[in-house]
């Protein structure tokens, strides 16, 4: 009888030897990556209760969602108690959209330990799914826990940008940047804000900050540009629109912006060529694009090309009286006949006579017929 019970031990000893050989084996599969492996050799256990959430997890390391909830409901079946399981249950259930039980399965987390910030935020992020004004309030609550949670922190000061409370949001924006100086999502709301506010040399300091830390992208440049451009600071903010532009090269706004840049810093060869190339990517020209580019053909003193340019704007918008008077000065500087150019000025003020410049075209008349009347003495 004795030789019996010590056989029986020995061949348990031997499975439960057996056993943890495999599962160790099929831990080193999945330590190194190879989860199918993985999950092939935990499935030769005879016994699966303790491996089901391994099971799990290699799943979802594959992308295999379903087989991840499947084995994770074994697993909760085997071990109900394990909050654990329960909450990595119900992430993958957010993860896969199913709302509802999510939520299900987040509040009986919460009614089962209240103190855990992290369930009241996962919670938040589902309600913010659903679009639940009351995510607020679990994200608060998750603070109110944990004011390191840098997650919560960002939905909180996302949600004060968006409705423009500017100071709320950079003062929980500075609690999290207090516990994490490098939180690249919060020091985008940080210049984000200043931009909103128009605090531009604020809002550089803080775009800035973002490139130190390795992120490009052609929003940061954008708004870069756009904020050293508020502040005149037009070389810096061409530079950074021509970085912007990287990230897309066919962008004709951009491109009828760099133009505006050139032509305040008084370079109109360069003005000239952005609003030609942003004019050439437009299905439908603007009035306002082809003004630009007679002004800046103004100031080269390429008349020629200026007066088409200006035509165009005019076709582009009748209504719009400045290029009827553009096209006019365009017409006087080019023009070297002076009864050719009396006759522009008298036939603009009998076909514009509401134009508000009408007193300059006046004016300018009574000049060039003075100067008729001297070139004849």
């Amino acid at each position: 009888m004795r030789f019996r019970v010590i056989i029986v031990s020995v061949l348990l000893m031997s499975c439960m030897v057996n056993a943890q050989s495999i599962k160790d084996k099929a831990d080193h599969f999945f330590a190194t990556g190879n989860f199918s492996k993985s999950i092939e050799t935990y499935k030769t256990l005879e016994v699966l209760d303790d491996v089901y959430d391994d099971i799990a997890k290699a799943y979802i390391a594959i992308g295999n969602y379903g087989e991840g909830l499947a084995y994770y409901k074994k697993a909760i079946s085997v071990s109900p108690e394990d909050l654990l399981l329960q909450y990595q249950y119900a992430k993958l259930l957010s993860k896969t959209k199913n709302y509802k039980e999510a939520h299900k399965r987040f509040s009986d987390l919460i009614q089962s330990d209240s103190l855990n910030p992290n369930f009241h935020y996962e919670l938040g992020v589902i309600l913010e799914k659903l679009q639940d004004s009351t995510a607020l309030e679990r994200f608060k609550t998750t603070f109110q826990l944990d004011s390191t949670h840098q997650k919560a922190i960002f939905k909180i000061g996302k949600r004060h940008l968006v409705k423009r409370r500017f100071k709320e949001a950079h003062a929980i924006i500075d609690v999290g940047l207090e516990s994490y100086s490098e939180n690249i999502e919060l020091i985008s709301l940080k210049a984000q804000a200043y931009y909103h506010q128009e605090y531009y040399t604020h809002s550089v300091v803080w775009f800035n900050k973002l490139l130190d830390l390795g992120e490009k992208s052609e929003f940061i440049h954008e708004k870069l540009s756009l904020s050293y451009a508020q502040n005149s600071d037009y070389k810096d903010a061409i530079y950074h629109r021509e970085e912007a532009l990287k990230f897309n090269p066919q962008d004709a706004s951009a491109l009828f912006v760099l133009g505006n840049y050139y032509a305040a810093l008084s370079d109109f060869e360069k003005a000239e060529d952005y609003y030609k190339k942003s004019l050439k990517l437009r299905d439908v020209p603007l009035s306002d694009e082809y003004q630009k580019l007679g002004l800046v053909l103004n100031k080269q003193k390429k008349y020629k090309e200026a007066i088409e340019a200006l035509k165009k704007a005019k076709k582009e918008n009748p209504n719009d009286i400045m290029n009827s008077f553009f096209i006019l000065r365009t017409k006087d500087a080019y023009y070297a006949d002076v009864d050719a150019k009396i006759k522009l000025y008298e036939d603009f003020l009998k076909n514009e006579k509401n134009a508000p410049l009408k007193p300059y075209a006046e004016l300018r008349l009574k000049e060039l017929k003075e100067e008729k009347f001297l070139e004849r003495d």
